[in-house]
């Protein structure tokens, strides 16, 4: 995608050879992370410019699943029937280290389920958004430097051009060359397990790849072919022992490894895209320096066994969108941003952790399988499968508003109310006050945050005060109490 959204006009440089002021924030990195944030800052009508360093999409066509918790976002801004449209919806389950199990009955929420879609194809639903908000989306720039200072951030392109903004947001990947300028610490372990993915034809008819993979999954998880259509399988196996792992893998290291593992190389042939990936798990330690901050990939990395990667990015930037179009807008609590990094940090710690878990039950040593097993068993038991599933969606995330009920600091589901389905009342981005009673308000925060009264009987608690991502901010029905978390989470009342 080429076209853009002109919201600036064209940065100058002021007579100190420094560029001036136009864009509020430059988001470096136009991938789900970065173009889902690029459209929630543009709610807030947030001047916005996204700089990504590629010219083209990138030709690799993997599919990438949506979980339940990003398709709950998806929802509150009007985005699920267009990704629906152009994804594949399938059971929920089997997620945790791929152990076969079902979804446990009663999941709270109105969309569990996965939805599989190629990556390209996300990565163009949430840039045509962004623009069509009116983001502007520059492709070909690279940030080579950055300088900032108390009024904001000059960023150098690599050809020289210096831009101008009041924030800077990394989301620019695990190679991130805005945490590395930030000299931010990226602490983690490297990659140890290498292991070659791709989409390709084969030679062999499905029932022996069905019957080859069932058998060879008894001992070997990071293995599977699985029909993508058209003739097209996605092969996944592991890359001990093939070429230098700085080259893109051949289709002769698919056939030899697939012989190794499997015994046959089932007559691979015609890929369509063929890659590599690590286990390597890093965090970074800070997600803001002053004005720059670190969102997606940039802030962690880990293996996608679990497919959590692209869910914990965009939940990022619906974290970190409406924060930062506080800031900016002048209505923010003092702390109101600072929240991002301690909300979201512990929440990647925690796929950090969950992901290295699986990783040792992939392994093929006595020990890890014997745990494998074990676990496996307990899965039998709903309550392990629903705490598990909850884990991976991200569904189960509670984040620490204080002392209160168990809902407060949780995401509230998709629940029914008069007019229609709650989160079509989120497509703003705004806050949102579920009123029972029928007698409180939103007073001064009226430009901020929505007020319904008597909205469902779906609620079992009098009052919800919602944050523009979902999450309960407060739950009561006293009105100074109310005035209180609405100071704390949206700032002093308009005059």
């Amino acid at each position: 995608m080429h076209s853009q959204q002109v919201t600036a006009q064209p940065p100058s440089n002021d007579g100190v050879g420094r560029a001036s002021l136009v864009f509020d924030v430059i988001i470096a990195g136009c991938g789900p992370t970065g173009a889902m944030l690029a459209a929630e800052l543009r709610l807030h009508d947030v001047r916005v410019l996204v700089l990504e360093k590629e010219t083209e999409p990138a030709s690799s066509v993997r599919i990438v699943g949506l979980h339940i918790r990003s398709l709950e976002l998806m929802a509150m801004r009007g985005l699920l029937d267009r990704i629906l449209q152009q994804g594949r919806k399938r059971p929920a389950g089997g997620f945790f280290a791929a152990i076969p199990k079902p979804a446990p009955k009663g999941l709270d929420s109105a969309y569990a389920y996965l939805v599989g879609i190629r990556q390209p194809v996300i990565v163009h639903l949430l840039e045509e958004h962004a623009i069509a908000l009116g983001a502007q989306v520059r492709h070909g720039c690279a940030v080579a430097g950055l300088e900032q200072d108390d009024e904001g951030v000059t960023v150098e392109l690599a050809d020289g051009e210096r831009l101008r903004s009041r924030y800077l947001v990394g989301c620019d990947g695990g190679r991130s060359t805005v945490r590395k300028l930030l000299g931010v610490g990226f602490p983690g372990e490297p990659s140890r397990t290498e292991t070659l993915m791709g989409e390709m034809e084969v030679g062999v008819p499905q029932e022996e790849i069905t019957a080859k993979v069932a058998e060879t999954r008894e001992s070997q998880q990071r293995f599977w072919l699985r029909p993508f259509g058209e003739g097209v399988y996605s092969v996944v196996v592991p890359a001990a022992g093939v070429s230098d792992r700085t080259e893109p893998p051949t289709l002769e290291d698919f056939r030899q490894q697939l012989r190794t593992i499997a015994g046959t190389d089932f007559g691979v042939h015609s890929p369509r895209w063929m890659s590599r990936f690590g286990d390597a798990t890093r965090l970074a330690e800070r997600y803001r320096v002053g004005r720059v901050l670190l969102a997606g990939d940039a802030a962690h990395i880990h293996p996608p066994t679990g497919g959590q990667g692209l869910n914990l990015g965009v939940q990022d930037a619906f974290n970190l969108g409406w924060k930062l179009a506080a800031q900016i807008r002048g209505w923010a609590p003092e702390t109101l941003l600072d929240t991002y990094h301690a909300e979201r940090h512990p929440v990647a710690e925690d796929v950090l952790d969950n992901t290295r878990a699986q990783m040792e039950l992939h392994s093929t040593e006595p020990g890890p399988q014997a745990v494998r097993r074990l676990l496996t068993e307990l899965m039998d038991f709903e309550e392990v499968n629903r705490y598990l599933i909850e884990k991976i969606t991200a569904i189960g995330i509670r984040y620490d508003f204080g002392e209160g009920p168990d809902l407060l600091g949780r995401r509230l589901r998709d629940i029914d109310v008069k007019q229609g389905h709650l989160y079509g009342l989120l497509h703003r981005g705004r806050g949102l006050l579920l009123d029972r009673t029928e007698r409180l308000t939103v007073g001064g925060w009226s430009d901020r945050v929505d007020h319904l009264a008597d909205p469902t009987a779906a609620l079992d608690v009098p009052c919800v005060l919602l944050r523009p991502d979902g999450h309960v901010a407060w739950i009561g029905d006293d009105q100074q109490d109310l005035d209180d978390h609405l100071s704390r989470w949206f700032g002093k009342p308009a005059d």
